[in-house]
């Protein structure tokens, strides 16, 4: 009876403060005082149910002061709620919360509280169960302490992924659950997942099971991975696997959480589809973008499991993007050695020697096929030592940059800040639209801005060397090229049909209107509606080519325009790319899906070759020593081709989106090393080995935390003095943002250097060109 005494003790004390506080006692706090009774007079555990959205500021300060006798009392538990809108204050729901933080048991939160809130919520509770919704970040950094954290539920949040020190501090989750939300990145993803020590189920989709004899059922099976095929899909005890958000809409408070999440049951009325001829069960299913074939699970529709006689059916919803990842399932079985069950199915022995064997043909854990990761000072002191006979300075070059990477799984990314500078006008920002590294000055780089504006820029410390204002009508710049023998020299073409060559040394320090900072410039005959120009190995001749079936032919010396070859392509040229150490050899790409090898000593009347793509190409270049071609055609076509003869050396098997604008755009790192592709209506950078085609590494761009505004890749080119290093042209979704050059290295960390954001303005990229 003691305990019973000292509930409607609190009870009186809550009725008193209210009465000096001049507020009605709260009809919701004066029940759940009433049910902790009735709970305790039963022999049950004294939980009591705590519901936020029901609070107002009136009843803040009788209420801290209630929670506060409560967290002394001999009150069990405590579970907090807030299911809807909360009308309290951030500051004060916080305070609410953390007042009770000891006894908390389960914690559910949907609201719409601010990013200040969760900032502070995240850094550390002493709950078992955490239920989170409308988080305000595109990132999650859960850097705080939740030693008693067993179940995370992140479901419907609109979460890319996470920061480095993320899951850092919950050595007791064991299940966790993202459906619904915006993760993508395989990498950056099992990084993180890899600091929860007793992880065992993860969820990023639902997947049901479902039989034609027997009504449909979540099922999931337990955490032992080495019971029998046929009881595995039999259990029912995964909190995962049981309509996981649903958990507390049917928490029963008298039982412990363990207990109730164990013990439910959730069933499915599904209405009967018909798919490829058979019928089954299916429940709302978000559609696939992504028309691949695959040996792994797809996301989105059904596969079929068989164990003897009887066949499972499986169905996915509330899919998160990573799901739809090419190998998604066995990357992640391979990546996480300690999970057992992964989006509500089982993980058997079998699905961990498929996963071995998946991994090691389709991704490089380490660059260079390395098995392992050496320590850096190993590496150098090998290379001090020549310890390894027979090995060249190539060698150790490779095995720093694999030390490097592993260490890193959050490659940096650093916006170059150009975008603000204009002397003149400081409310008009530049804007890029196209650029291009020195071929031998490693700090810098020249681009093209959407008004017409040439720059050349030292991106390693961010200022401007030169600057070159726009000449008439103003026009973007979509072909720019530098001259190796005469490096302080560079042709630009404008969308207008404009080409010029810029004597870099003669143009302005500084960002100005004025016209002398064009002087030492030569101006050559136009080439209407111009997306590409490129100059021969001898910086004799350059091509130049756009929106026709035509390429010309000019003179850099003389100025002239030599020729016009008519019609080489059925419809227009997207790029015309010169080879790399031939001075005659050049290669176009065009939208009839034909990319064609051509020799200026052969009078290009017929090509050496025609390779064809299933889609319209959008660029085509030559490996640095000339071995290959590299085509990229729309929706993420990225393919090798022998220069020698036109031959298929690799397909690089990147999954499409299913968009027809989503225009591809690929080019060589670490010389004839590496590939780096991107495309326009995605916000990733694919990083594959040019001889296996294994994909290294996926890279993500980032958009703004404060308006979740996405980003897509422009163009990008890999960095030719440092390897694992590129940069890309990127530009927000928002309509009005300014397109930026952002840097990557994939060698350092993101976290290690603070990163600063502008505010851009984003052009959509119908523009062909390089």
């Amino acid at each position: 009876m003691a305990i019973l005494t000292e509930i409607a003790i609190l009870e009186q004390k809550y009725t008193e403060s209210c009465k000096k506080h001049g507020v009605q006692p709260n009809t919701a706090i004066l029940s759940a005082l009433f049910e902790a009774v009735v709970k305790k007079s039963r022999n049950q555990r004294c939980i009591m149910n705590l519901l936020l959205d029901r609070v107002k500021y009136d009843d803040f300060h009788p209420l801290l002061e209630l929670c506060n006798e409560i967290n002394a009392s001999e009150v069990e538990e405590i579970d907090l709620f807030v299911r809807s809108s909360c009308s309290l204050e951030d500051q004060y729901a916080l305070s609410l919360i953390r007042s009770v933080n000891q006894k908390l048991r389960v914690v559910h939160l949907h609201d719409s509280f601010g990013k200040n809130f969760w900032r502070d919520f995240i850094q550390g509770l002493s709950c078992k169960v955490l239920n989170v919704r409308s988080l305000h970040f595109h990132k999650l950094n859960i850097v705080g302490e939740f030693a008693q954290l067993h179940t995370l539920i992140l479901d419907k949040n609109r979460l890319l992924g996470f920061g480095e020190g993320c899951f850092s501090c919950m050595p007791q989750l064991t299940h966790l659950s993202m459906c619904d939300t915006l993760v993508s990145d395989l990498w950056t993803t099992t990084a993180a997942l890899l600091k929860l020590p007793s992880l065992k189920e993860l969820r990023f989709q639902i997947w049901i099971c479902c039989s034609d004899s027997s009504p449909l059922k979540s099922q999931s099976s337990s955490s032992s991975s080495t019971r029998d095929d046929e009881n595995r899909f039999n259990e029912s005890n995964s909190p995962i696997g049981a309509g996981f958000s649903d958990v507390f809409e049917h928490m029963d408070p008298d039982l412990p959480v363990e207990e109730t999440l164990h013990s439910m049951d959730f069933s499915y009325e599904i209405p009967e589809q018909e798919l490829n001829g058979e019928v089954f069960m299916r429940k709302k299913v978000r559609k696939a973008k992504i028309p691949y074939q695959s040996d792994d699970v797809s996301p989105v529709g059904s596969f079929t499991r068989q164990f003897g006689n009887v066949g499972l059916k499986y169905i996915s919803s509330k899919a998160s993007p990573i799901c739809f990842k090419k190998h998604y399932r066995m990357y992640m079985i391979n990546s996480l050695p300690k999970l057992k069950v992964l989006d509500d199915l089982a993980i058997r022995k079998s699905d961990r020697d498929r996963a071995i064997e998946t991994y090691s043909t389709n991704f490089e854990h380490l660059p260079y096929k390395r098995k392992k990761k050496e320590s850096v000072v190993r590496v150098l002191e090998k290379r001090e030592t020549r310890s390894s006979k027979g090995r060249s300075q190539n060698f150790y070059t490779r095995s720093l940059c694999a030390s490097r990477m592993g260490s890193s799984s959050w490659p940096l990314l650093h916006s170059l800040p150009f975008s603000r500078i204009h002397r003149e006008d400081e409310n008009r920002r530049l804007s890029p639209r196209q650029f291009e590294y020195h071929p031998l000055d490693p700090s810098l780089m020249v681009f093209g801005t959407l008004d017409g504006e040439v720059v050349v820029l030292n991106h390693e410390s961010g200022k401007i060397v030169r600057y070159i204002p726009s000449h008439g009508a103003q026009s973007s710049i979509l072909g720019l090229c530098w001259l190796k023998m005469y490096p302080s020299m560079v042709i630009a073409g404008s969308a207008n049909g404009s080409l010029k060559l810029y004597d870099i040394q003669k143009a302005s320090k500084t960002v100005t209107t004025s016209s002398h900072a064009a002087s030492g410039s030569v101006t050559y005959d136009e080439f209407d509606q111009l997306t590409s120009v490129h100059v021969n190995s001898m910086d004799k001749l350059f091509l130049a080519s756009g929106y026709s079936k035509d390429v010309a032919l000019y003179d850099i010396g003389s100025g002239k325009r030599l020729q016009v070859f008519a019609d080489m392509h059925q419809e227009h040229i997207n790029v015309v790319k010169f080879a790399n150490h031939s001075p005659f050899l050049f290669a176009t790409s065009s939208f009839d899906k034909d990319v064609k090898l051509w020799d200026l000593r052969q009078e290009p009347s017929r090509p050496c070759y025609t390779a064809s793509s299933t889609k319209g190409n959008v660029m085509v270049c030559f490996s640095p020593d000339d071995r290959y071609l590299l085509t990229s055609a729309v929706d993420n076509e990225v393919k090798q081709l022998l220069t020698v003869d036109g031959r298929l050396h690799l397909n690089f098997e990147i999954v499409p989106t299913g968009s027809s604008m989503n225009y591809t755009r690929s080019y060589y790192m670490n010389g004839n090393d590496y590939i780096v592709s991107g495309s326009c209506d995605e916000n990733v950078i694919r990083v594959c080995c040019a001889q296996t085609g294994r994909r290294l590494r996926d890279v993500s761009l980032e958009g703004n935390d404060s308006d979740f505004s996405m980003m897509f890749v422009q163009s990008l080119r890999g960095d030719p003095f440092r390897d694992f290093n590129m940069s890309v042209l990127a530009a927000y979704t928002r309509p009005s943002s300014v397109s930026e050059i952002v840097k990557v290295n994939l060698l350092a960390s993101r976290d290690s250097i603070e990163e600063q954001s502008y505010g851009l303005r984003c052009y959509p990229s119908n523009s062909m060109g390089g």
